[in-house]
């Protein structure tokens, strides 16, 4: 147990944050369409995903862009200045090859999120860019799903972590 707390308190100082890139929209959340997005904000998802990070002993970058430029940008920033992303892309993640080029190229854990379960909304919707480049994909929870995904990124870390303690 001691170990656990030393190895989230050594993540609070010395790690790399976890970048959570949110896409076109997402600035929109309870007031675009709520009998789909519900009505919470982004603003309230960013505190949840702050207070869950804390325990992980994860640090957070929390943005949002309406650009597809600035999300690829931000994105290829954090192949240097993160330990992983959290990325909602909104509506590019259907259209974006760039995005999906980008997420590559960042070499680093990326777990795509969507409020809501795509797969059971448009067709147009079924197909993710992003998803061949993402670790994992969480979807149709709502907010949860920022959460779920700082849990997958924190134990894939702490499995790298101790993957490279044993060599």
């Amino acid at each position: 147990m001691a170990d656990v707390l030393w190895i989230k308190i050594y993540r609070l100082l010395m790690a790399l944050p976890i970048y959570v890139l949110n896409g076109p929209n997402l600035n929109m959340l309870g007031l675009r369409e709520p009998q789909i997005y519900g009505l919470t904000t982004l603003g309230d998802i960013e505190q949840r995903v702050r207070s869950h990070a804390m325990p992980l002993g994860l640090e957070i970058v929390f943005r949002q862009t309406n650009f597809e430029g600035e999300l690829v940008t931000w994105i290829q920033e954090a192949r240097d200045k993160a330990e992983g992303i959290v990325l909602n892309a909104g509506a590019l993640t259907h259209t974006s090859i760039a995005v999906f080029d980008a997420v590559q190229a960042a070499e680093r854990p990326c777990v795509e999120v969507h409020l809501s379960n795509v797969f059971a909304r448009e067709s147009f919707r079924h197909h993710s860019f992003i998803s061949p480049a993402a670790r994992g994909v969480i979807c149709g929870f709502g907010p949860k799903v920022y959460e779920l995904a700082l849990d997958a990124l924190a134990d894939i870390i702490e499995s790298t972590d101790a993957a490279s303690n044993a060599r």
